[in-house]
């Protein structure tokens, strides 16, 4: 079978750009650490109050990991402020008790669509000390703009006596 000159040239283009979008995404996983946000299994949002999501917060898995229950609502979330030491590893677990609603942290590779049902979960490490804003970038209504949680991250030693109290 013959293949003419431009075709052949606009197959072997194709095959190039296709080679280099591979290694991209590659070089993003592998280099970079992006990671794309899993969900931990589903749940009835009715089944929120008999669930881990019945206190949401920080709980403390030791070696410096902590995993935090977030519930997204109309128009807040649970818990409104998260106390963490700095170098924290964090696994987020996420859903939503009424609507979609967004999550994503500031100035971290943080980004989740929080849908009902659904259990949302992503890592995050917090290496340095300060204080990050937590906010719903999907607009779920008139209070959208008041749903944030103030994440502090703090010394050592410090977000340890805050946790204890």
């Amino acid at each position: 079978m013959h293949i003419e000159r431009f075709e052949k040239l606009w197959i072997y283009a194709f095959v190039v750009m296709l080679a280099v979008f591979v290694a991209a995404l590659m070089a993003g996983a592998i280099l970079f650490n992006v990671r794309v946000p899993g969900s931990a299994g589903l749940m009835n949002p009715a089944d929120i109050p008999n669930s881990e999501f019945a206190n949401p917060g920080v709980r403390d898995m030791g070696d410096g990991n902590y995993n935090v229950y977030v519930v997204a609502r109309m128009w807040a979330f649970q818990p409104s402020e998260i106390v963490l030491p700095e170098g924290a590893n964090v696994t987020f677990y996420v859903t939503s008790a009424d609507i979609t609603h967004g999550f994503i942290i500031e100035h971290h590779n943080a980004n989740l669509e929080v849908i009902p049902g659904v259990i949302g979960t992503t890592r995050v490490t917090f290496p340095s000390a300060g204080t990050f804003k937590l906010q719903c970038h999907e607009y779920c209504g008139r209070g959208h703009q008041l749903m944030h949680i103030d994440i502090i991250v703090e010394e050592t030693q410090v977000a340890l006596a805050a946790n204890e109290e």
